[in-house]
């Protein structure tokens, strides 16, 4: 028997659960993604990490970096380099505010990679804070005392 590929789906859906754990979320921006070929088919295929992907700035664009999409295997010479910054698609209202946080100190992280319903690739970018260590113990204890509640509830 041949081990067969998975085939490409347009229902996925990637998320960043470390940053909900190492950050604050404040706002919510969906954004498009400026992809190549192969990189459209990875994603679908579910070959996609977003655990370090950050966004920054660069003559008034936004840029995604550390966005891993994983080399297809079928493409022998036309594939892309997986670690290539990728331009954000946004309103210029939308970057106009993301910019005045991104100047306050606040930071711009990736926390979903989706594709809608037409089966283009969006990605969710956050305004963020960085949590400290204290912050982060209280969020898990909030976390341990809900699952008892629901565990009693049950």
């Amino acid at each position: 028997m041949e081990k067969k590929d998975k085939k490409p789906s347009n229902d996925v859906n990637v998320k960043n659960r470390k940053a909900f754990y190492d950050f604050a979320i404040t706002d919510k921006y969906q954004a498009g993604i400026q992809l190549l070929g192969t990189e459209i088919k990875s994603i679908r295929l579910g070959h996609v990490t977003l655990r370090d992907a950050y966004c920054y700035f660069d003559n008034g664009e936004l840029f995604v970096k550390n966005l891993k999409i994983e080399p297809l295997k079928d493409a022998a010479t036309n594939n892309h380099d997986p670690e290539r910054p990728k331009k954000l698609l946004l309103k210029k209202t939308e970057l106009a505010q993301i910019s005045k946080e991104v100047d306050k100190g606040m930071s711009v992280i990736a926390t979903k990679l989706f594709t809608n319903d037409r089966g283009l690739a969006k990605l969710e970018i956050s305004l963020a804070k960085g949590k400290k260590q204290y912050d982060k113990r209280e969020s898990i204890k909030k976390k341990d005392i809900e699952r008892e509640m629901q565990r009693k509830d049950s």
